[in-house]
């Protein structure tokens, strides 16, 4: 159906893409994986027409094309779903599926027939749960990524579909409702180019994974004839071990530096939680059981109302930070970063705010944390989202805290970046604090967590110790509350 040929691409005389070849068969879902700035999405780029090759060829169907605008790679079948969605809000869906192309009647626009052609592309992927007249803002993330899918395949006979990330921003239990999406699109003989960083879903859906490093292709490795320890090597170049730092031993976990007792609010009930100088504790649960809620209970930004928390109950954010306690926020876009400031402003955001709280070593704390950029002063938005994290963690590590609070700490991070993150994670509980991760990648709790605590409706359902597996996690995840302390007990 598609061959990629040669491709190469420069900017500025720099080369991003170093003569890359992939191909893709009907009804494919062939993965491309590699870290950040290994050149995927520019490859993707140049198929939809958006950046046009320095050399190498395009093939649709065994005929040469070259695309000079997306319109044109669109009008050959090519559809692209970027990573951040474009849809606009106050707009309907079937109107977002048509923009720019709305059927006219009498001299004005067929509302009627929009409506009712966007109702057959929903039937026909078997998603008859959105309505056409519906506002894009009352639907979930799940679901506009739906319409966005939709909005390319109005846009012309799509044959080739490239996916980027289409995962990153969703729910847990959002994502599977996606995967089985994908599997329809190919059941009917699209072809899908799927970027992911998540490698657990690259192995669900693929036939075939492209590794892409530095610009070049590293190889092409059949699904089921490959490991995830495999793909990972050729992405990075070098083994990452089992991925995960060793466990703290019983020796380095030292005394509580922060507990609560009985703590509650609206979200929350009965929390009992203890947290160590030197350990790593994961929190899992199911989406809506209360994970993100009791991270911003400790910071104080939806407080407890009541039990006690020692060494305080923070009744503010600010109150926690001079308290010692630090959050890293599961969306680092919208509430870690200021997006168009530079990576020093963004690190100095915390000690800043609150005064004589901290260091401004901040040249220090960025080398620490591994910082990939161009230098202090550039505009924290052109960074990666590895290094946006990088730039988050160094923004807090410049109050000195003592407990560390994580929510989705590697979201939409490569696996590069995530090693490197796990292993400042453990640094910074060697050296003393006390580190809390919610985490809905089971794979990372386990293997970062020195004992798991579960939750289930609000409440702590129970606690298991280091390596326990992923059955037992989500037993305690799935069960009633007080059945699940009891099975605990």
């Amino acid at each position: 159906m598609l061959k990629m040929q040669g491709v190469s691409k420069s900017f500025l005389g720099v080369r991003v893409l170093h003569g890359v070849s992939l191909d893709l068969e009907p009804g494919e879902v062939h993965a491309l994986v590699g870290e950040n700035g290994a050149g995927k999405s520019t490859l993707m780029k140049v198929l939809a027409g958006e950046y046009a090759p320095d050399e190498g060829i395009i093939e649709l169907d065994g005929t040469t094309v070259s695309f000079s605008h997306p319109g044109q790679a669109q009008a050959a079948g090519i559809g692209l779903i970027h990573q951040e969605l474009a849809l606009l809000p106050h707009r309907t869906v079937a109107e977002n599926v048509f923009l720019g192309r709305e059927p006219v009647r009498r001299g004005l626009v067929d509302r009627r027939a929009m409506e009712a052609r966007t109702a057959e592309l929903l039937a026909e992927l078997d998603e008859t749960g959105i309505a056409p007249d519906t506002l894009i803002k009352d639907l979930s993330v799940a679901r506009q990524q739906t319409v966005e899918i939709v909005k390319a395949l109005a846009a012309s006979d799509v044959r080739v579909l490239v996916m980027d990330e289409p995962t990153a921003p969703l729910a847990d239990h959002e994502v599977e409702l996606l995967h089985g999406l994908v599997r329809r699109l190919a059941g009917r003989g699209i072809g899908i180019l799927y970027i992911s960083h998540r490698l657990r879903e690259v192995f669900d859906l693929s036939q075939r994974i492209t590794v892409l490093k530095d610009g070049r292709k590293v190889a092409t490795l059949a699904t089921d004839g490959t490991t995830a320890d495999e793909v990972v090597r050729a992405m990075v170049g070098r083994e990452l071990g089992s991925y995960y730092p060793p466990r703290a031993e019983a020796e380095e976990v030292g005394e509580p530096l922060l507990t609560v007792a009985g703590g509650g609010n609206e979200r929350l009930k009965d929390v009992e939680l203890s947290l160590r100088a030197g350990e790593v504790v994961g929190i899992a649960g199911l989406q809506g059981s209360g994970r993100t809620s009791l991270v911003r209970a400790l910071f104080g930004a939806a407080p407890f109302t009541t039990g006690t928390m020692t060494p305080l109950r923070p009744t503010s954010p600010r109150r926690a930070i001079r308290a010692g306690i630090a959050l890293v926020t599961e969306d680092r876009k919208a509430e870690g970063l200021a997006l168009r400031q530079s990576v020093r402003d963004n690190a100095l955001l915390v000690t800043r705010a609150v005064p004589g709280r901290g260091t401004r070593d901040i040249g220090g704390l960025l080398e620490r944390v591994r910082l990939r950029s161009r230098g202090e002063d550039q505009e924290v938005k052109y960074l990666s989202g590895g290094n946006q994290q990088k730039v988050v963690i160094a923004k807090w590590l410049a109050a000195r805290p003592k407990v560390l609070l994580f929510d989705e700490p590697t979201r939409g991070v490569d696996v590069g970046a995530k090693a490197a993150i796990h292993t400042l994670v453990r640094e910074l509980a060697r050296e003393g604090m006390a580190v809390l991760i919610v985490s809905s990648e089971l794979p990372e709790l386990i293997g970062m967590s020195d004992r798991i605590l579960v939750m289930a409706g609000g409440r702590l359902a129970g606690e298991l110790p280091a390596g326990a597996g992923e059955e037992q996690i989500m037993r305690l995840a799935t069960s009633e509350t007080a059945s699940a302390k009891g099975a605990a007990a």
